[in-house]
């Protein structure tokens, strides 16, 4: 290392050590305040920065196509874009940083809230790479994903501990949302929501702090028009019964996204081959772009020329261009659009590409809000809204997709400035979310988490039980005993051991059963029978635990067995040690009183 590389380093040390002495005259919650802002304006920047690199690929690949034919190129655009995304993924990334809100909140489950420096970055390039080219994906979850990297980075840096470090992490998160949609509310809500962080004074004022600072920089650097700047007629109430149809179309389109795309994410992951997933990939997105071109990317300028009532644009780079004013293809098109979205979605993330599931749970709430009311308008007479049913539609699907109503109300509310829809957009949401969770009753985006043990959720009971690890509560000083062993060789043991149960095991150390200090102590003392083989005392355990077990599933095996103690295997059924409630109970309190602490 060169003289003056250390003397950076040198610096930068001295820099940050005057950094934490300077805080600690702070107060814990003015260091939290001022953190948030420092988080909000970091996780604002970086939206700022990912929506122009994003606008740059776009515009610089499809800004100069003809808007009369099909162009070739949308064959190709997307499948170039996921593998660039999937190499650097691969070659320079190394980490899984797809999923983005999955991610989070699997670091909140299982890493003590921190995650990797490089997230401040390798999801904002990946994702604008697959975006860009057309894939067909959403930019919230990676920017969810960079914002609650930096938070998660600075309270590392900081050396907060986790209480702090999750708050720091949620304030990131609720700001790069936040500065996407220049809704502060909707990143409130979203943390409370989805993130589900406890409610708390503490907890609350950084976070409110957080989205407006975001919010705030992004006016300064966008200007205050709200993403769709659209005029909203005040809804009638003629209209309810079509709100309640349209919640529950809703409702059975985000069972639909759901299912296809875990049917599609399974499908690709039997592709053995990464040159087959680009393959397939390639050929799936490359012809739905071609013949659906609003499939390309994102889709927000599809939803911003239906909230318009401006269907014709919809048509445009499209080989059905010349038929864009015959009604019964414009309804054909339009749920076909709806139908494919899921399909180039599913197929974009499966085969390599970084994105999300946030903005194409728009695309397809919109597309069934427009196609609903195109149909009821065209074909049955009634005088129902086009804009209206689009937003509400977006809402519905939202809502039924990552379960978060809430969310999805005030999103669609401060995008639009379109607060005279508060009614039809509760309604529709909530109709849209009961059906949905009848059918599937987690997310998203916490469905995987689930089925694996790992989903922190507001049951603060289950939460902490996330935190305890079985392998550093396993007890591993007991001494096993082999079938040769003798009743005279066990009690010459317990003179020099402390524990009463006694595992019994093979030569090769798989376990065949346990002995208990209470079987032996009617023949302990008699001598005439030291010479009895131990499996005449031998019994099976009462159950079984093995090291990868989550936490919730032992404690529910201690309590359906009624033991105290159990034995911890391996897959092999090799004896690895013993577990005890005694001692994840005690470690439970810990935990408990570490992440409630104000």
């Amino acid at each position: 290392m060169s003289y003056s590389t250390r003397g950076t380093y040198r610096r930068l040390g001295l820099l940050y050590r005057y950094l934490i002495v300077a805080t600690k005259r702070l107060s814990q919650k003015q260091l939290m305040i001022l953190l948030a802002v420092v988080v909000g304006l970091a996780a604002g920047f970086a939206t700022y920065l990912f929506e122009g690199l994003l606008v740059l690929v776009r515009t610089g690949l499809t800004s100069w196509l003809a808007i009369d034919t099909a162009s070739p190129l949308y064959l190709v655009y997307p499948i170039i874009g996921v593998i660039l995304a999937t190499l650097f993924v691969r070659y320079w990334v190394r980490d899984d940083i797809s999923e983005g809100v999955t991610r989070v909140l699997y670091a909140m489950s299982k890493k003590g809230s921190r995650i990797k420096p490089h997230n401040c970055y390798t999801s904002v390039v990946a994702s604008a790479t697959t975006i860009g080219f057309g894939g067909s994906v959403g930019p919230e979850a990676p920017i969810v994903l960079t914002g609650s990297a930096i938070g998660s980075n600075i309270g590392q840096f900081m050396r907060l501990n986790y209480r702090d470090i999750t708050l720091l992490l949620c304030c990131g998160a609720a700001g790069a949302l936040s500065a996407v949609f220049k809704a502060p509310i909707t990143g409130v809500v979203f943390v409370l929501e989805i993130l589900m962080l406890d409610i708390t004074v503490s907890s609350i004022i950084p976070l409110l702090i957080s989205t407006v600072t975001a919010t705030s920089l992004m006016f300064f650097l966008n200007g205050f028009e709200p993403v769709f700047s659209i005029e909203i007629k005040t809804f009638s109430l003629h209209n309810i019964p079509f709100y309640v149809v349209l919640g529950t179309l809703c409702g059975f389109m985000s069972y639909y996204f759901t299912r296809i795309n875990t049917a599609i994410g399974g499908a690709f992951a039997r592709l053995r081959t990464l040159g087959r997933k680009w393959l397939v990939g390639g050929v799936v997105i490359g012809l739905l772009i071609f013949i659906f071109p609003p499939l390309y990317g994102e889709g927000y300028e599809a939803m911003v020329d239906l909230m318009h009532g401006n269907i014709d644009a919809l048509f445009d780079n499209s080989m059905f261009f010349s038929y864009r004013h015959i009604g019964w293809l414009v309804a054909l098109y339009l749920v076909a659009t709806l139908f494919f979205k899921v399909v180039a979605m599913a197929a974009t993330t499966a085969a390599g590409g970084v994105g999300g599931t946030f903005a194409p749970s728009l695309f397809v709430g919109a597309f069934t809000g427009a196609s609903a009311a195109f149909i009821l308008d065209t074909y049955f007479g009634f005088d129902v809204p086009i804009v209206s049913f689009t937003l509400v539609g977006m809402a519905g699907v939202m809502s039924g997709v990552m379960k978060a109503p809430l969310t999805s109300i005030f999103l669609i509310a401060e995008l639009t400035n379109g607060y005279s829809l508060f009614v039809p957009l509760m309604l529709t949401s909530a109709v849209s979310f009961g059906i949905s969770y009848y059918f599937e009753p987690y997310s998203i985006y916490t469905k995987k988490l689930y089925q694996s043990g790992e989903l922190l959720t507001h049951n603060k009971d289950r939460s902490v039980l996330v935190f305890l690890d079985l392998k550093r509560l396993m007890e591993t000083d007991f001494h096993p005993v082999t079938m040769d062993t003798t009743l005279g060789d066990v009690v010459r043991l317990i003179s020099s051991v402390r524990r009463n149960i006694f595992p019994v095991v093979s030569r090769d150390g798989v376990l065949l059963g346990v002995v208990q200090l209470d079987d032996l102590r009617a023949d302990m003392f008699d001598p005439a029978k030291y010479d009895t083989k131990i499996d005449a005392y031998m019994i099976p355990p009462p159950d079984v635990v093995y090291p990868n077990e989550q936490m919730g599933s032992v404690l529910d095996a201690f309590e359906q067995s009624k033991a105290w103690m159990l034995p911890v295997i391996d897959s092999d059924r090799h004896y690895l040690g013993f577990i005890s409630k005694s001692r994840i109970l005690a470690a439970y309190r810990d935990q408990l009183v570490a992440i409630s602490e104000e």
